[in-house]
């Protein structure tokens, strides 16, 4: 029976991915977990490991495609390593070859005309205001050797890379790719753009020329130093992960009304037995922070409070409570802001949190943390202490309903037993979606947190 093994979920938001790699071809053996092709999404590089054992029939993907979620990337014969003697195995590949091109062929319509072509729409608006130039209308060449590049697929050259393309009117099939296997970069285009513009060219790199400088794109695209009226600028085109960030935190403001309370909690005692315990934890291999205290305050405060644990639905007029507590921390990533999560936080303990979260910063840092680690956040963690500051107001990590921001723990004068004393204080700024979560609500999980905070015997006895 034929198995077809799909592209799995990706993160929450994420629906699809450019291939970079395809590491298996018709006729292989792979076994369940073995990796068949590297992706890229919006947050990541990822290796998609295969859920099942078998000889592959077909590959539905390949380098340069768009792949969506749950969509096939290879089907087995779902036999597994003991299908077929040698002979067999060995055919299948050559009858298969011819219709392989084929058959990516007829998926390739699928994630690529679907998505391109209303991006191509408005190529014919931007060059509407050819008719008033007659000589424009005598060359259309340019935007048919573009279209024609970015859907070639002799070109190695991803979706995205195929769309900037298009934008700035460059022909791929005169880019020289930098990438592995010669596969064209969107550096490799903006290198081309540049040397047009220092050197000019032939018809063809005219009309590569003349897209961007009719749509005004080309400075947006450079790089380099420009001006306007009041002096030197510099314009560089938004990268794929900040327009997605950028999406996400206008959704958040336009659909959440925001309330953010700030209070301080006391660790002194706490930073007491971290400082007692952080050695025994070294020779374990895990450093202590204060962090990992911080998060099983947080996740005994959520079970305590489900407002703050849950999302709303304003369509189905429903709120959704979690009966678990997935406690992520937002990360300053090289690729930008990415929040993985701890699953099932309440029922950790403080060292399985210590050396969860130190082997997810890690996982983060190098790039191999799974997909599913982005996957089921109930609460969200912004820790503005590590790089300094104090108050803030962040933003809701929607369909999230509440988001803590720790600021940088400083030492204070404090009155205690009507004496002014300095103790450790640490700042806290909880936002909260007001549609769902009161203001004496916030306040009361706030208090609970501060609570553990300042009394570390009742949080390590915490359940």
């Amino acid at each position: 029976m034929a198995i077809d093994v799909q592209l799995p979920d990706l993160g929450d938001g994420i629906e699809s991915g450019d291939v970079l790699v395809v590491h298996v071809s018709v006729g292989d053996t792979v076994e369940k977990g073995q990796t068949l092709i590297e992706i890229e999404t919006d947050k990541a590089t990822v290796d998609v490991p295969s859920t099942e054992g078998g000889k592959i029939e077909k590959v539905h993907v390949k380098t340069g495609d768009t792949i969506a979620v749950h969509a096939p990337i290879v089907t087995l014969d779902g036999a597994g390593s003991n299908n077929a003697s040698p002979p067999p195995a060995a055919e299948p590949p050559q009858e298969e070859k011819a219709p392989e091109e084929p058959a990516v062929k007829e998926e390739a319509p699928e994630p690529t005309p679907a998505k391109p072509e209303p991006k191509q729409a408005p190529a014919p608006q931007k060059a509407a205001p050819a008719p008033a130039t007659p000589p424009r209308l005598t060359t259309p060449p340019p935007a048919p050797v573009a279209d024609a590049s970015s859907t070639d697929e002799s070109v190695p050259a991803g979706p995205a890379v195929r769309r900037f393309a298009r934008e700035v009117g460059v022909d791929l099939r005169n880019v020289q790719g930098s990438g592995p296997n010669g596969r064209i970069e969107r550096d490799d285009v903006l290198r081309t753009v540049r040397d047009l513009n220092q050197g000019g060219g032939s018809a063809t790199q005219a009309g590569a020329t003349s897209a961007p400088a009719a749509t005004g794109s080309l400075p947006s695209l450079s790089g380099e130093a420009h001006e306007d009226k009041y002096g030197p600028v510099r314009i560089e085109k938004m990268k794929k992960i900040r327009k997605v960030t950028a999406a996400q935190m206008s959704k958040s403001w336009t659909t959440a009304p925001r309330v953010t309370n700030f209070d301080d909690a006391d660790i002194t005692a706490l930073e007491e037995l971290r400082q007692q315990s952080k050695d025994d934890y070294a020779e374990a291999g895990v450093k202590l922070t204060t962090m990992p205290f911080l998060i099983k305050a947080i996740a005994v405060g959520l079970r305590e409070h489900p407002e703050l644990n849950a999302s709303i639905d304003m369509e189905q007029e429903q709120v959704i409570y979690k009966d678990y507590v997935n406690v992520g921390i937002a990360v300053d990533s090289d690729r930008g802001l990415m929040v993985p999560n701890m699953k099932n936080t309440d029922r950790m303990s403080i060292p399985d949190i210590a050396r969860t979260l130190q082997q997810t910063a890690a996982d983060i840092r190098g790039n191999s943390f799974e997909m599913s680690t982005l996957q089921g956040g109930t609460f969200t963690i912004s820790n503005l202490g590590a790089i300094g500051g104090t108050y803030s107001t962040p933003i809701i990590n929607v369909p999230e309903v509440a988001i803590l921001l720790v600021g940088r723990s400083r030492k204070m004068p404090v009155v205690v037993k009507d004496q002014i004393v300095a103790r450790l204080m640490m700042p806290l700024s909880l936002s909260y979606d007001h549609r769902l979560v009161d203001g004496a609500t916030a306040q009361r999980f706030l208090n609970d947190v501060k609570s553990l905070l300042e009394n570390p015997s009742k949080l390590l006895m915490a359940p």
